[in-house]
């Protein structure tokens, strides 16, 4: 293993970030995971900075962010996540993101459980602007359901035809949702929209029609 320091930057972003989603209950537990690119200049070795496995996402230090490689191979010490190599596959499809984001909502976990279709829809909602791209509500937009897989390599291979589509990101059937932007700041507010348009999903059907 051999990488400079993660830069300071890197890691307070990643914190933030988990403090915020942890704040929202997006991350329970230890679950999620957060990542961002580093090594951007021209002829410099993709790195990735991301969270290592085990760490509880509201109270991370230092110690809980490490650094991989495009292919998801260790370049400091920690354990990745399992998931760690669908974060490397976003990186290497879209190389204008920054970072990405994973959580674990209550109502991405329960609509992700009760919809047999391969898509949520959404439509008429003004949060749809905040994804690129959008500029009105008058459109509509479809969240992809993919089956929760422990083979992540396989996992990864069923998302692949799709993932160029996914404007709004994506969701793991009983797990949870992928978002990603070209900075922390628009990944965390892509999030934030995203599991606002669950939760209304989530009401709306609770409701008598």
């Amino acid at each position: 293993m051999s990488a400079s320091a993660t830069p300071d930057w890197a890691v307070a972003e990643i914190i933030r970030a988990g403090q915020r989603m942890d704040a929202r209950g997006w991350v329970p537990a230890t679950a999620g995971n957060i990542s961002v690119r580093i090594g951007r200049r021209e002829h410099e070795q993709p790195r990735i900075a991301i969270t290592a496995s085990g760490h509880h996402k509201g109270f991370l230090t230092e110690g809980a962010v490490m650094q991989v490689d495009i292919a998801g191979n260790p370049l400091t010490h920690g354990k990745p996540s399992a998931e760690t190599l669908l974060h490397c596959q976003i990186y290497s499809t879209f190389p204008e993101a920054g970072a990405v984001l994973h959580g674990h909502s209550v109502p991405g976990t329960v609509l992700s459980m009760r919809t047999e279709a391969p898509a949520i829809s959404f439509a008429g909602y003004e949060l749809l602007k905040a994804f690129e791209g959008q500029t009105t509500h008058e459109t509509s937009l479809d969240l992809p359901l993919f089956d929760n897989d422990q083979d992540m390599p396989r996992l990864a291979g069923v998302i692949a035809p799709l993932l160029p589509a996914c404007t709004l990101g994506y969701l793991i059937r009983g797990h949870g949702v992928y978002v990603w932007g070209p900075t922390m700041d628009t990944a965390l507010a892509r999030l934030e929209g995203l599991e606002f348009l669950l939760a209304c999903e989530l009401e709306r059907r609770r409701l008598p029609r």
